[in-house]
């Protein structure tokens, strides 16, 4: 496989070109690859001259020996066919190709029905709260703690952190979902003037969003993931003891590789598995889904609004 455009700038503002994008990623390959593995692959890619943008079907062009899976999109009523990312050759292709990003799914593809994490995205009110999201986290690992779970934590690459709790397996779809929605309500009632699980924006309030939508056919984007933003961040693991003596600035392609060293941070800090709680999952099925909610509400206000006029 030949390597081309090397010297093209990778993105704007990411001062970066393709070749640090490669290098980056062949540096971390041993890490980033146990993340990804036999997981259907969404990835974000920046072509020249177009807006980026997210890839699940692998192009016609894909070389024979990238592995890949047919899995039924309900969204868009298709079969689509996602990569497997499970070795060296396949990443490098995808940088190649210009994709930057990478978002594995919550299951892998041989147990499309079990996902192997409990995932809160934490979402501070803007660039510059992220001490917020810092406590919010810990509000998060609390409400894990005190069911019985536990968890590891990474910057999202971009304002805010994920909290992954791995989880013994087999464990429903429905299941996960539900439990997700009981440890963002009970981290929101923990501090209910920091954390929110409102999914409508102008009812935040300048709260820490506990976003549990991630369950299911949802993609988290991959620890050591670059992002398509200015200054190239990474999606970077963290002890919990650290949160409070970093910026996500600092994790860039530039600098992980460095940071890491002959380290896996994310495998270091990723806690065994462990079961589901169920108290958990009978209080979150009394929970209605964010979006679903968020949908419902933003209906009713159209009707009122329509009714004022």
């Amino acid at each position: 496989m030949s390597l081309t455009n090397l010297e093209q700038p990778l993105c704007d503002g990411a001062g970066a070109t393709k070749r640090d994008l490669v290098d980056y990623l062949d540096a971390v390959h041993d890490r980033i690859l146990p993340v990804l593995r036999d997981r259907p692959l969404s990835v974000i890619r920046v072509v020249r001259g177009q807006a980026p943008f997210m890839q699940k079907n692998v192009p016609k062009y894909t070389p024979t020996w990238v592995q890949t899976v047919p899995l039924w999109a309900e969204s868009s009523k298709r079969e689509v066919s996602y990569a497997l990312c499970n070795d060296r050759r396949t990443l490098l292709w995808f940088a190649n190709q210009r994709a930057v990003e990478y978002h594995p799914t919550l299951f892998r593809a041989d147990r499309w029905d079990s996902p192997t994490h409990l995932v809160l995205d934490l979402d501070p009110p803007s660039a510059g709260a992220f001490s917020l999201a810092v406590r919010a986290a810990q509000l998060v690992r609390q409400v894990l703690t005190d069911a019985g779970m536990a968890g590891a934590v990474k910057t999202s690459g971009a304002k805010g952190l994920h909290v992954f709790a791995p989880l013994q397996a087999p464990v429903a779809i429905d299941d996960v979902a539900a439990a997700t929605r009981a440890v963002a309500a009970r981290a929101q009632r923990l501090d209910p003037g920091l954390a929110t699980t409102e999914f409508l924006r102008e009812d935040r309030a300048g709260k820490v969003f506990l976003d549990s939508t991630r369950a299911g056919g949802g993609t988290v984007v991959a620890a050591y993931s670059p992002r398509v933003r200015p200054g190239a961040p990474v999606s970077f693991p963290l002890a919990w003891e650290d949160l409070d003596r970093v910026a996500p600035a600092e994790f860039t392609l530039h600098t992980v590789a460095g940071f890491i060293g002959d380290s896996d941070p994310w495998a270091d800090h990723m806690p065994r598995p462990t079961l589901l709680n169920p108290d958990l999952i009978e209080e979150g099925r009394a929970i209605p889904a964010a979006r679903a909610q968020a949908l419902h509400e933003g209906r009713r206000r159209t009707r009122d609004e329509d009714a004022e006029r």
